[in-house]
């Protein structure tokens, strides 16, 4: 397997789920994601549009790449000319930087 296709290990940050105060202080440093869900399930989400799909499907690629580079893998709903896109580390139980940090990867995309 190509070195770029490697899984690296976890990022650091994702040790910890964030407090409340330090999720909406990350929030707000990123245009567009919204906090979705409670307790477990909580993750922070952004819809991404697109004119039709083709570049959605281009879009979902680059961000598999960067997901499995990351080995941080969103939840993804994929549909014509849109896809959604919620993180949540499932390890602990909440959100951590990694989401916040691979959420920002994903921005940098359309950048």
């Amino acid at each position: 397997m190509p070195n770029s296709l490697k899984q690296n290990k976890p990022l650091p940050h994702a040790k910890r789920a964030l407090t409340a105060t330090e999720v909406v202080a990350n929030l707000a440093k990123l245009e567009g994601w919204r906090l979705t869900g409670d307790g477990p399930t909580v993750a922070i989400e952004k819809t991404y549009s697109f004119a039709d799909f083709y570049p959605t499907i281009a879009f979902v690629n680059a961000l598999a790449f960067i997901a499995h580079a990351q080995n941080h893998h969103p939840e993804l709903t994929v549909h014509f000319k849109h896809c959604v896109v919620r993180w949540h580390t499932h390890d602990v139980q909440g959100i951590s930087m990694a989401d916040f940090d691979c959420a920002a990867r994903v921005d940098a995309l359309l950048t």
